[in-house]
């Protein structure tokens, strides 16, 4: 038995076979450093910087950047101009319920955005721009009575648009425009702002009316004035002259209409022509 000879039977490995494993190993790990060494902010976007967790005071503009890999990690953030409608129900000066659609247009500020993201997050519209639309239509609205609202629209908004802008500025957002585009009011305070315009036509209507009667009598004083002041005026140009004309312009009249025969009635009566006048 001192004899045998044990074989070892696990197989050896081969050292240029360990080596070219170790060199497999090594390329992975620095292609995977490679890849983790660089990112790509897209268009319409900024970077926002975060290393072991914390929140770098740097923002990354579109392109190419290197990073630490492992150690940083960059968070992008939309900057292009953003949308968010809201639905909002307030009391207006006159304590009537007023519920107004507003649409908002706004974008972050792609210098602050870091600063944004520390304070705030991504979840920006939910936390901080929808309740600042709700409280800036709530002071506004709070200012004018319910018809105010609409025949004053475009001041309301600049009011609103001015609030709202203050409040996203300190969240570091930017305020593009707003946009109301609906007041709603009870079907109650609707009925009657409708029998109130039903109202006003029907007074307009009667002024009118009113107004025609009296222009059409000052025609009729009028024009009985200038009949009057013609008459006046015919009376003022009758002379001798012109009564003995309009004699002598009746007889020719009855010549022309005489046929030359004298009447066969008994009493009737014959034309007279006054043969001196005519010369």
């Amino acid at each position: 038995m001192d004899n045998e000879k044990v074989i070892d039977m696990k197989p050896k490995m081969n050292l240029k076979t360990g080596r070219t494993i170790s060199m497999f190993v090594i390329l992975g790990l620095i292609v995977l450093l490679a890849l983790n060494s660089f990112v790509i902010v897209e268009a319409g976007n900024r970077g926002i910087v975060l290393q072991l967790g914390a929140v770098k005071p740097i923002v990354l503009n579109e392109g190419l950047h290197f990073k630490i890999p492992f150690i940083q990690e960059v968070i992008p953030a939309e900057v292009r101009v953003q949308k968010a409608q809201s639905e909002q129900t307030a009391a207006s000066k006159d304590l009537q319920v007023v519920t107004t659609v507003v649409a908002v247009n706004f974008h972050l500020n792609p210098e602050e955005v870091n600063k944004l993201y520390q304070n705030v997050g991504l979840a920006y519209k939910e936390r901080i721009v929808d309740p600042a639309i709700g409280e800036a239509l709530k002071a506004v609205t709070a200012q004018y009575t319910a018809e105010e609202l609409i025949s004053k629209r475009p001041e309301v908004s600049i009011k609103v648009k001015e609030q709202l802008a203050k409040k996203l500025a300190n969240y570091n957002m930017v305020l593009d425009e707003i946009n109301i585009t609906e007041f709603k009011f009870s079907n109650e305070f609707n009925n009657a702002i409708e029998q109130k315009q039903v109202a006003e036509q029907q007074a307009l209507k009667a002024k009118l009316d009113l107004q025609r009667v009296e222009i059409e009598a000052k025609q009729k004083i009028e024009q009985a004035k200038a009949e009057a002041e013609s008459l006046r005026l015919q009376k003022q140009e009758v002379t001798p002259e012109l009564v003995e004309l309009r004699k002598i312009e009746a007889q020719m009249e009855a010549i022309k209409k005489w046929d030359g025969k004298l009447p066969n009635v008994t009493g009737g009566a014959t034309p007279f022509i006054d043969v001196n006048g005519i010369k």
